[in-house]
Parts: C-alpha cells; structure tokens; sequence
C-alpha cells in the first residue's frame, strides 16, 4: 500500500476527528475536549504495558465524575464510528474493500486473462458468468448497534469527503461541503446512538430495503456495465440480458426460528412492503424513460403493439406506468387493511421485463444501440435481479415446531404420537400422506396457537406467488423426516410444493450426518417428484462452532460440503449449497474471496448461496461504490472456483486434519462443557448479562430463558466475548491442536506444507491470525480484575489467557513471522488506530458492569445508557463482532 493511499485515509480520520473536538468543544466545552484528549494520551502510552489494570487510564477513568461518564462514551464511540467512515470511503475510493492480504484477490479482468490463458475460450467465459447464480441473502441478526438515523448521516459524511477531495470541483464547492461535513457531525453528537426500543421485524425489513433503495439499486447497473465493458474486450459481446450473475434475497420478516415475534402477518407484511417499495423504485426509472425514450424510430413489432404513434416508446412506457402504477396502490392498500377496486397489476417479474425488452430490440433493430444500452439497459438488469419484489423472502423455522404439528394431528386422528415414531416409521407414514387424496388436517380441529402459527406460514406460502419466496428453510434438521414434514405440510395446506425445502445442519454431529441424510432423500423418488433435479442444503457456521469449536466446526463443515458434492453427483442432482455464514470469525467470517476459494472442489460449481448479516451487509453494502467492489469480488471469487478449483486435499492432509480438530474439540467441550468454573466465568467477566438490554434486533438473545451456555444464541455468545477482547469462541481448543503438533517430529513440516498448498488450511490461518490481531489478553485479564472475585474462577482466567499465548506463539511459528498482520498492512494499521479509542470504552465498561452489579442492574439512567454506548463503541472500533 503506497504512502499516498495511507496518508489520505489518516487525512480524512484527521478531519472528522477536528470536527468532532469543535463540535464537543461547542457543546461541552474546551475542558472537555482537552479531558477527551488526556484520557486518548493515557490510552495510547498505556499500549505499553500489558494489562489494562497496569495503566494510568484506569486511574483516570475512575476518578471521573459520573456526569462525565456518558459523554466521555459518546466521544469515544462517534470518533470510531467516524475512522469507519473514513475507512470504508477509503476502500471504496480505491477499490479495496476486503481484509486480506494485498495480491491475493484477482480482479475480474486478471481472472479472465488467466482462465483464457488456461485454454478457457471467451464463450465459455461468458456462459459461465451467464450461467453463474450467486444469491446473497440478507439476514436481521442482530449485530447492527447503529440506529438507521444515523447510518444515514454517515452515509452524507461520506459524500462530503468525496466533494473535498474532488479538487477540480473548485474552492467553493469544497468550501459548502466542509460546512456541510461540520453540520453532519453536529448533527451526529446530538443524536442519541442508541435506540430506546427494539425494532420489530417489519422495521428490520424496511431497513433492507432501505440498503436496496440507498446503494444496491445505483450498484447493480453499474457492476453490471462495468461486466458488458470487460466482457466486450475479453469476448466480443455482452452479458446476456436476462442474466444475473448475482441476485439478493432477504430473511427480514421470514426468519421465524426463535423468534416469537415474526409471525405469519409480519410475513404478509413484509411481502406486501417489498412489492411497495420495488413498484415506487420501477416508477422513478419509467419516469426518466418517459422523458428520455422520445425518439420515433422503430421496429414493426413495436408499432404493431403501441400502434402509428409519433413516439411509441413513450406510449408504450406510459402504460407500464398505469400498470405500475396501479401496484403501488394495491399493495398500499392491501397494507392499510382496504380493498383495491384499480387497474391491472404487475405480478410477474417477466410483466415488467417484457415490454421494456419490445423497446430495448426495437432501438437496436432502429440502429439507435447507445440509446438502448443506456438507462433501458440498466432498468433492465435491475428487473433481472430485483424482480417485481426487491428480493425473494426466505422462511425459515425450527424442526422440532413441525414435528409439533405431526404429534397434535396425529394425536388428534387417534394414530399414535408421532414423537414416539422411530424415523422409519416416520418416513412410512408422511410419504403414504403425501400419496394420499384426502386431507390430513381436521377441517374443524382446536390445535395449539403454536401449531396454528406454523400453518397460517404455509398458508402465507401457498397465498403468495413462487417469484416472491425464496427457501423453506429448516433449521436443526436431523433426519429425512424434518424435509419430508415440511413438504407435507406445503402440499396439505397449499396443494404442491412451490418452493425449495432447505435443511440447515448446525451441529457437529448433525454436519457429520449431512451427507446421509441427503443420500437417504435423494433415494426416495417421491422425493426426487418433488424436488426435481436440484438439491439445496445449508450449512451452519454459527452454531457448530458453539457446538464444537471453530476448528472442529470449519473442518466438519468441509467435510460434509465434500459428501453432499459425492452424493449429488451420483444421484444426478444439482446442488446447492447455502452458506449460513457471520461477520465473526467464530461464526465462519471473514474475506469472500478467501471464503469461497477455500471450499472443496466442485462445491461451488457456478452456484452458491450465502448469508450476510448485521453490521456486514452496512460494510460490504451500504454504499453504491463498496457494494459494487463486493459484488465483483463475490463474482469474481465464483468463477474462480468454477473455472480454476482448488485441488482436492492429499489424503496424509486430511489426516492431520481429522486429529487436530479431534484434539481441539476435545479441549473445546472439556472447557466450555465439562469445567463446572466455566459457565460462572463467563457470566462474571462479559456483558452477557445486560446484552439483553441493548435493543439490537427483534430476536431474543436467548432460545430459552433458563438453562445455561448451550440456551444462548451463537451471536451473543460471541459478542459477549468480543466485548471483553478474548474472541474465546474463535480460537478455544485450537491452541492445544496446533502446540502439541508442532512439538512432533514433522510436525511444522507438514502443517507448513498444508499452509503453502491447501487454501481450506491456508485460510483458516490467516483468519486466526486477524482473530487474533485484534484480540488483547491485557484487556481481558482486565475485564476479570475488576470483576470476578472468586480465586477459582481468576485461575480459569489465566489458563485460558496462557492457551491464548500458546496459540499466537503457535500461529507465527506456523506463518514464518516475527508479528501479526506482517503482511496485511491495512488491517493492522486499523487496529493500530482505533486502540487508543476503544480501550477507555473497555476501561469504562468494566467499571459499568461493577456498578451496576453492585446496585442489583438498578444504576441510573445515564449510566445505563453509558454501558451501552461502550457496548456500541466496541463494536464499531472492531467491526465485525457477531
């Protein structure tokens, strides 16, 4: 990274930075502002030192007065929420948006100079991106801390820094953006960052709407554009123009698992909200075609549909219009409650896409190609990818809630308890139901609220048409039964199954098991009638890696990857596999273009599905210039590993594999599992007790109210940790695995050629490597200073930190290096930066935790308000925390 790229991302830090100090300088003071920079000095001279507790901030910060207590968390948390501005304008500046090692991501036009060069000709090149079906699903997990108000003046920051910079815009333009840049900032410290209510689903979904409406809308032509160009100078011609390499679905509003607040009218609403808001997009761009498609030449076809008219583009589209038109009021008043007495409606993506084809062959066939392939051709790669409605919605829901619904019919027609059934029995029993004529569900029957809700979704189903829903979506499935259940229940309610039945496996010994549960459908052929061809199956991240550890988890999920492939190829099924990935690490986070390069040959063949979540989709595509640089990686990363796959693992490599994740689990579970100290401890040292209190998103932190570790979500559970700079869930168990092989004979040697030559392996160390980076055992030790009293749970905090140690020693004996993040200069200089601001916020945080253990959670309410801005401002200095 040249000196010029570093010292304007410093300038820009510098400048909100400056105009941050004014605007607390206006509000609070200079002595504030001069405090400010006393507790920021501290903080970067005690980087020093190794601990936390050793330091002259902790002594500053206690000696705080309470009203100073709010305000010094509210400083530190918009000062780093403003580096990300800076940062992510930089990436997008320079088009460098993913943490991982410079060199390493080829950009599209590299890679197609080395897939010709490897024999691929440039029609396979362009079949291939044609055929590609990439579906980024957008999830409400709730990891986004910052408030949409806000989002949206960092959004206006971010234009600023790009009218400054712009040099040829002249004095006076730059001179109204600075004045502009300070008004933002002022704007930002007197909002309050932290929202007093959850949102519900529905605010969830606006919110990715909103991402669409913001960015993605401006983007999607433009990756696309940019595609046409590279395709016509590498191949001769364009993407076809029906095709969408890469498309977007939602589970905002359809993620019912756990969540007892999405509900078959959240769904309905959801639905109707997306067909709202896609009708009010399409009418903005026909409004510009209207005034800009004024031209009289045409072809036959087209004047054969609008008739002799002196301009029949503008006819034609001044009817999509009515039509359009005409939807927005539908689905507006199908949200009010109201009947719809309007015109016809657009229901299908191909009523849209149609008649804007009929003008689009028609201004080519007049020889007026530029005109076509300008703001016609990009409404019509929007209408490839959105759609009529924006994204396709996902359901998903736990499979013991549809076994509920079997055991209360069951028990209703007197045939037994279904929950007792052995699988076999099972099977038996819903493949002779879905032979059956006659309805299963009792016409007048009393079932439970629980059971009716699950239903009443399958009605939703059944209601809406198959372009608006994605996947059925089965989360903790085990057997056949779970998959065979829902396609039951879709045929009994709806008539047939309209859309693809998922099962998610998330456990370790639900992943071991992946491959013959698969095997075991695909064997039925009244299956195979239902889901003909094609196979999707997800794999989770989150959840087996609580369940077993990162190491044991990311080597279980390659494993069950490498069966499915197996299993599908012998069927003569087409799979597809949906990646339930996070921001976190410890919940299979991390660079796409890594990510996606390090699955098993033949696992991505030019399909691929993947979950982002949280603060991830804000970062990769919150703004049109970073989402159209994630796209391309995205892209770019699948048609590399469709075209130039990974080899395939050495069998002495998949040994090594097999022992250390068998060695980490061990220590994972003897840990998290068996440790009578470990679950008290953890309790003490996180904020894991008052997460509940910030108002992230709509889903409990919890499957359950009682119980203990194994109740709480995977994404609090990481975020707790995260909070306190230990990332435990990332790393646990590995520290053994890694340590005890290099202590063999042969050990570095093999590992190191795993490293060089296997990307699954070479990967998953870089990952541990930025995990580790931006991990500190002196915070964390901390962290357990101030809170925890009982000497056995302080002895379990120092083995834990030494295992820590012994990993990083571990890591760079296996790297080759003196110091983490030697060959990622960006994210170290990231992590450099921000630490002297996010450690007053642990500093802060610790103290907040006490007082408010010592006051039974009854602290005042700025001070509650202060723990949570600390909680805000660590997430926001260390970006990806769940």
């Amino acid at each position: 990274m040249s000196h010029d790229l570093h010292e304007s991302l410093r300038d820009n830090v510098r400048i909100l930075g400056d105009n941050l100090g004014h605007t607390i300088a206006d509000d609070l003071g200079q002595e504030f502002v001069d405090k400010i920079e006393a507790i920021r000095s501290r903080a970067k001279q005690g980087r020093r030192q190794d601990t936390l507790e050793q330091r002259e901030l902790i002594d500053y910060l206690r000696n705080l007065p309470d009203d100073d207590l709010l305000p010094v968390t509210r400083a530190f948390n918009q000062f780093l929420n403003l580096s990300n501005i800076a940062e992510q304008h930089y990436r997008a500046r320079f088009r460098y948006v993913e943490d991982y090692k410079p060199g390493t991501q080829p950009t599209l036009e590299e890679l197609l100079r080395r897939a010709r060069e490897s024999g691929r000709s440039p029609r396979e090149l362009v079949k291939a991106l044609a055929d590609m079906r990439v579906e980024l699903v957008l999830t409400a997990h709730p990891t986004e801390i910052i408030r949409r108000t806000l989002i949206q003046k960092y959004d206006a920051i971010d234009d600023c820094l790009g009218a400054i910079e712009g040099a040829n815009a002249g004095e006076e333009r730059a001179a109204r953006a600075r004045g502009r840049l300070a008004e933002l900032i002022s704007q930002a410290w007197h909002t309050d960052e932290i929202r007093h209510e959850r949102p519900t689903p529905v605010d969830e979904a606006k919110w990715g709407f909103a991402v669409i409406e913001n960015s993605l809308w401006q983007a999607v032509p433009d990756f696309h554009r940019d595609l046409d160009n590279l395709l016509l100078d590498t191949a001769g011609e364009r993407l076809p123009l029906d095709a969408a390499p890469i498309r977007y679905a939602s589970w905002m509003g359809g993620d019912r698992d756990g969540n007892p607040n999405v509900t078959a009218s959240v769904t309905r609403e959801v639905l109707l909200l997306g067909r709202w808001m896609a009708a009010d997009l399409y009418l903005r761009d026909l409004e510009q075609l209207k005034n800009e498609l004024s031209m009289w030449k045409a072809n036959s076809a087209l004047k054969a549909e609008v008739g002799e008219m002196a301009e029949p583009y503008r006819e034609l589209v001044k009817r999509i219009i009515a039509r359009m038109e005409a939807t927005r009021d539908w689905a507006e008043a199908r949200l009010e409650g109201r009947s719809f007495d309007g015109g016809p409606i657009i229901e299908t993506r191909d009523q849209l896409y149609a008649p804007l084809l009929s003008c689009y062959r028609s201004l080519c066939d007049s020889g007026l190609d530029t005109i076509a392939n300008g703001a016609l051709l990009d409404t019509l790669r929007r209408v490839a990818v959105f759609g009529v409605t924006l994204t396709k919605l996902d359901l998903r829901q736990e499979a013991s809630r549809h076994a509920q619904v079997l055991e209360e019919i069951t028990d209703e027609l007197a045939l037994g308890r279904y929950q007792d059934w052995s699988e076999s029995e099972r099977q038996a029993f819903l493949l002779a139901e879905l032979r059956s004529s006659r309805p299963l569900i009792p016409l007048r029957w009393q079932c439970s609220a629980e059971t009716r809700e699950v239903l009443e979704t399958f009605r939703v189903v059944a209601e809406e048409h198959p372009e608006a829903l994605g996947s059925y979506v089965i989360s903790m499935a085990a057997e056949p039964s779970d998959v065979l259940t829902v396609a039951l229940l879709l045929q009994e309610v709806g008539g047939r199954v309209t859309l693809p039945i998922v099962p998610l496996f998330e456990t370790l010994n639900d992943l071991n098991r992946a491959g013959e549960v698969i095997d075991q459908l695909l064997a039925l052929p009244q299956y195979r009638e239902l889901m003909p061809g094609r196979q999707e199956v997800m794999i989770g991240y989150s959840d087996s890696a609580k369940d077993a550890g990162q190491l044991a988890a990311a080597w279980a999920q390659y494993r069950a990857q490498e069966a499915l492939v197996d299993i599908c190829h012998r069927h003569g099924v087409k799979l597809r596999l949906f990646h339930g990935r996070g921001g976190a690490v410890g919940r299979g986070g991390g660079p796409a273009h890594a990510a996606i390069l390090s699955q098993p040959p033949g696992s991505v063949n030019g399909s691929l599905r993947v979950t982002e979540q949280g603060e991830m989709i804000r970062f990769k595509f919150g703004q049109p210039d970073i989402a159209l640089r994630s796209m391309e990686i995205y892209a770019c990363a699948v048609l590399e590993a469709t075209l130039l796959p990974p080899p395939a693992p050495e069998p002495r490599w998949r040994e090594e594999m097999d022992q250390l994740a068998q060695t980490s689990h061990e220590v994972y579970a003897r840990v998290v599992r068996d440790d009578p100290e470990f679950v008290p401890y953890f309790r003490a040292v996180t904020p894991e007790n008052v997460l509940g209190r910030l108002p992230l998103g709509s889903r409990p932190t919890k499957r359950r109210q009682d119980g203990g570790v194994e109740t709480l979500r995977a994404i609090p559970w990481i975020f707790a940790w995260t909070q306190t700079r230990l990332m435990l869930p990332a790393w646990l168990g590995s520290e053994q695995a890694f340590t005890g092989r290099l202590a063999e004979p042969g050990g570095f040697e093999v590992l190191k050629e795993m490293r060089d030559s296997w990307p699954f392996f070479g990967t998953y160390l870089d990952m541990l490597e930025m995990l580790l980076a931006k991990a500190d055992i002196g915070i964390a030790a901390y962290y357990e200073h101030r809170l925890v009293d009982e000497p056995s749970l302080k002895t379990l905090g120092r083995k834990l930190r030494e295992r820590f140690e012994r990993l990083e020693d571990s890591v760079l004996t296996l790297l080759e290096q003196d110091e983490l993040l030697e060959k990622t200069p960006l994210i170290h200089q990231a992590i450099a930066v921000r630490n002297p601001y996010i450690d007053p916020l642990h500093g802060l945080q610790a103290e907040l935790l006490q007082r408010n253990r010592d006051a039974d959670g009854a602290i005042s309410a700025d001070l509650s308000r202060a723990l949570m801005v600390t909680m805000a401002g660590i997430s926001a200095g260390l970006r990806n925390t769940g």
